[in-house]
């Protein structure tokens, strides 16, 4: 997944909006208000935005990934490991958030159970563009398993960053190496798992398994998650 890039008129749209969000959410009446400030015809606003003001909460979260990804673009990252390089990803993610209010009432409209699919997109695509960025050249099932390792990372740090209020946000940064730490001592016990005599045949039978998943296709007009493929 690519950030693709915003079209002007909802950038206008989404500056408009934002002062309304705090107030209001990711509302009708704001979207309504948005596009009668940014004096875009109706009509135009609607074909940009079907759905309105979600459309507009999905359009700011497209935006602080493709800040993140630019900011990453430009990082040194030569001489940093790899965990810390998704770690500092994740810190670059929060930083392209220029409005607090406006991710804690999208968080809030993405957890209404009609909404938790384009949550669970969101926070996808977030992860996505954290491993395409990194350089992750993964095929297999390992696609599927880093990014949805990385959802779960993601989600719990923009929760945990919602509620602090520390100093520069020393609360959250200590959080995420946390986290951090808590996947490599799972790719640990999987490492050990194949390595021990007792369980190395049930983690090469799994690893036979699944070695007909492959990573979705590349061309962009696939909206899947994923695909099965008869291994050759």
């Amino acid at each position: 997944m690519m950030t693709a890039p915003i079209d002007p008129a909802l950038d206008q749209l989404l500056d408009a909006a934002l002062p309304h969000v705090a107030f209001d959410g990711w509302a009708p009446h704001t979207f309504d208000a948005a596009v009668a400030e940014a004096g875009i015809d109706p009509a135009h606003a609607k074909t940009l935005c079907p759905r309105g003001a979600i459309d507009l909460a999905i359009a700011y979260h497209k935006r602080g990934d493709a800040a993140m990804v630019a900011a990453l673009k430009e990082a040194d990252l030569h001489d940093m490991r790899f965990r810390d390089k998704v770690a500092h990803a994740i810190r670059l993610r929060l930083r392209a958030v220029d409005d607090k209010e406006a991710v804690r009432r999208g968080t809030a409209l993405f957890a209404l159970p009609h909404m938790a699919a384009d949550g669970a997109k969101l926070v996808w695509g977030t992860a996505d563009e954290i491993w395409n960025a990194l350089g992750d050249t993964s095929r297999d099932v390992n696609w599927y398993t880093k990014r949805l390792t990385l959802s779960g990372v993601y989600s719990s740090v923009v929760l945990f960053w919602l509620g602090d209020d520390s100093l520069d946000g020393q609360t959250t940064d200590a959080f995420i190496d946390r986290r951090i730490d808590n996947v490599m001592q799972f790719e640990k016990v999987k490492a050990q798992l194949r390595d021990n005599p007792l369980t190395k045949p049930f983690a090469a039978t799994l690893d036979r398994m699944m070695s007909g998943v492959k990573a979705p296709s590349k061309t962009p007009d696939v909206d899947l998650p994923g695909m099965w493929r008869d291994p050759q």
